[in-house]
């Protein structure tokens, strides 16, 4: 579904519908957590079930040593949208956020934007939303218990995707800082989930049907060992998502079968960074539509390789736009130059120049 210019009036394509950081809470509020999760989930499905219409490329990254910036477009042939996001784990001693970004969604008949938004918040829901969508299809049946190490930003709304989306009742917390752990026990205090924090992550994934990994170092890391993991289990491994940051094991990928968003990005961002550039992989929206298998056996390793990719940002922008009619909350932007002859922007501005100017006279 697309806004079209025809019936509107030029000034209300002027304004572009804004959701603020404000408003974005708000908007979450509105439905409760757990029912915006749900409803980003099934915006993604719906978006890769048709990954085929999609345009698709690797995301266009700017790094430096301290973190990076990307752009993440894609498009469906009606609808083009994009993300700018930032990855900087430094920041956090500084006071500042890991990562920040914003969307935008537009009318690809005008070219005119439809929705501008935060993504800070938008982000760490839709990247729940994913990787327990990805659980669904991957993890044991009937698993009750996760083990999440890493327990920053993004760990609360992984643990509440899981609960209402997987049946995850127990969570088994590890974080090389306690401080965090403490912080999330305190946070989903009345969730309805079963906490305990562990003090070594192999205390924690002990027993863990799936295990989840959302550590923030830059670097090449191992935060699972081979031995740590034993068969049955699903992992989910979303922290390792910009070149030269892992958190698995070698030997653990060599032993998995590996579930990715888009082959050409994982390979330089995710996991496979640490394997050769032909080693077999399976992508999601083939599991989705039926045409490639997920779990077949209790003793099998599965892994998703979560890097995050466009078109699940696509997905949540697509889900917010349709939310707002029911909440209302956010800002009409004044965003759009609108003359009253499209061919005469200059008059516009010698217009306003001269009602300023008469205002201050």
């Amino acid at each position: 579904m697309t806004f079209k210019a025809a019936g509107k009036a030029p000034s209300d394509l002027a304004f572009v519908p804004f959701v603020s950081v404000d408003n974005m809470m708000k908007n979450v509020a509105a439905i409760g957590v757990e029912a915006f999760l749900s409803g980003l989930a099934d915006y993604i499905e719906e978006d890769f079930l048709r990954w085929e219409s999609f345009d698709k490329k690797p995301r266009i990254p700017a790094h430096a040593p301290q973190g990076v910036i990307e752009l993440m477009p894609t498009s469906d042939g009606e609808t083009f949208g994009f993300k700018y996001v930032n990855g900087h784990p430094g920041n956090t001693r500084d006071g500042l956020q890991t990562v920040t970004g914003f969307g935008v969604l537009s009318d690809l008949s005008t070219g005119y934007p439809v929705l501008f938004t935060e993504m800070t918040i938008l982000t760490a829901l839709r990247t729940a939303a994913n990787s327990a969508l990805a659980a669904k299809h991957l993890a044991p049946e009937g698993a009750t218990t996760m083990a999440i190490i890493g327990n920053g930003a993004q760990s609360d709304f992984q643990c509440l995707a899981f609960k209402s989306m997987v049946g995850i009742t127990k969570i088994r917390a590890y974080d090389i800082d306690s401080d965090a752990s403490v912080r999330l026990a305190r946070n989903l205090a009345g969730s309805g989930l079963d906490l305990t924090i562990f003090k070594t992550p192999e205390e924690a994934i002990e027993g863990a049907e799936i295990i989840t990994t959302v550590t923030a170092d830059k670097k090449y890391a191992t935060i699972l060992t081979d031995n740590m993991v034993g068969p049955g289990v699903h992992i989910n491994a979303i922290g390792g998502d910009c070149p030269g940051k892992t958190e698995l094991h070698r030997d653990i990928l060599l032993r998995s079968d590996i579930f990715v968003e888009f082959p050409d990005q994982t390979r330089v961002e995710g996991e496979l960074q640490q394997l050769a550039a032909d080693h077999p992989v399976t992508e999601l929206w083939q599991v989705y539509a039926g045409k490639a298998s997920g779990r077949v056996s209790d003793s099998q390793i599965t892994l998703f390789d979560g890097v995050g990719f466009a078109v699940e940002d696509f997905a949540a922008l697509r889900f917010v736009r349709d939310l707002l009619p029911k909440t209302g909350h956010h800002e009409k932007l004044d965003l759009l130059a609108d003359p009253d002859d499209p061919r005469d922007l200059y008059g516009m501005v010698l217009r306003a120049g001269a009602a300023g100017n008469g205002a201050a006279a």
